[in-house]
């Protein structure tokens, strides 16, 4: 029997990349799945692709750092509940702590930090009046716990999320809201193409990363491989982890 039968998920940031893979994983495990996007992203064609597949999949144009009851409200409109939660949308610009105007180090941390923790508050209010429990996956990185240049923006707010889900884990744990994430390292999406070029096939890259095995599976992540890790803790196989971040990095964050 399908993971995710008869359950319903809401996923932002899901026209493409990590969270289009797990939409895709949820609809081939059975659930009927809101893509929650910018209105100029293709997610309208993301949940087209996923009905001509076979699955129950819709769209709603949204921002999460605004439009996170809007969201919630359409999923339970269309789908007549909400199960499970995947936080993922997210921005990732360079930007110099002594330089970049602050207003632009604060959008990172709107959209990735505060969307996910208003998407969370949305959705959670649903799920403890249903009563059932639920499932809510935040996507972070492993750039949350370690260091970069040019990245005190997106690291910090990826630091937070993970610390938003221990805390919500907590908080939660009597109405049955298990509260998981997933830590992936360097991952064949969009994200890894900065003008024009992917910086996986620079030289450069394929020197340190591949060759020298800094990454010791030699090779970035598909983003189904990061998409089975959230269906695994949004399923009901996972009933007794909560508050933890899985770390889908390849071995990345374990060398030195």
């Amino acid at each position: 029997m399908p993971e995710l039968q008869q359950k319903v998920a809401l996923i932002t940031g899901a026209a493409r990349g990590i969270g289009r893979a797990v939409a895709e994983v949820f609809v081939r495990e059975g659930a009927a799945v809101m893509i929650a996007d910018l209105p100029a992203s293709d997610g309208a064609a993301t949940a087209a692709a996923l009905r001509a597949a076979g699955g129950q999949a819709a769209f709603v144009a949204a921002d999460v750092t605004q439009d996170a009851d809007a969201m919630v409200a359409a999923t339970v409109t269309r789908f007549g509940r909400i199960d499970i939660l995947v936080n993922n949308a997210g921005v990732f610009y360079t930007a110099d702590a002594l330089t970049t105007p602050f207003a632009e180090w604060q959008k990172a941390f709107d959209v990735i930090f505060h969307g996910a923790l208003h998407c969370s508050r949305a959705a959670g209010q649903v799920m403890v009046a249903q009563g059932q429990g639920g499932r809510i996956v935040n996507v972070s990185s492993v750039n949350g716990f370690l260091g970069a240049a040019q990245s005190s923006h997106y690291n910090t707010a990826k630091g937070a999320v993970d610390q938003l889900t221990r805390c919500l884990a907590v908080e939660w744990a009597p109405h049955g809201i298990l509260v998981n994430g997933v830590a992936p390292g360097f991952v064949e999406t969009p994200m890894a193409v900065v003008d024009g070029v992917n910086e996986h096939e620079t030289p450069a890259f394929q020197e340190f990363y591949v060759r020298r095995r800094r990454i010791p599976l030699a090779r970035p992540a598909q983003p189904e491989e990061i998409a089975e890790v959230v269906c695994f803790l949004a399923s009901d196989r996972c009933t007794y982890i909560t508050g933890h971040t899985i770390v889908v990095d390849g071995g990345l964050s374990i060398t030195f």
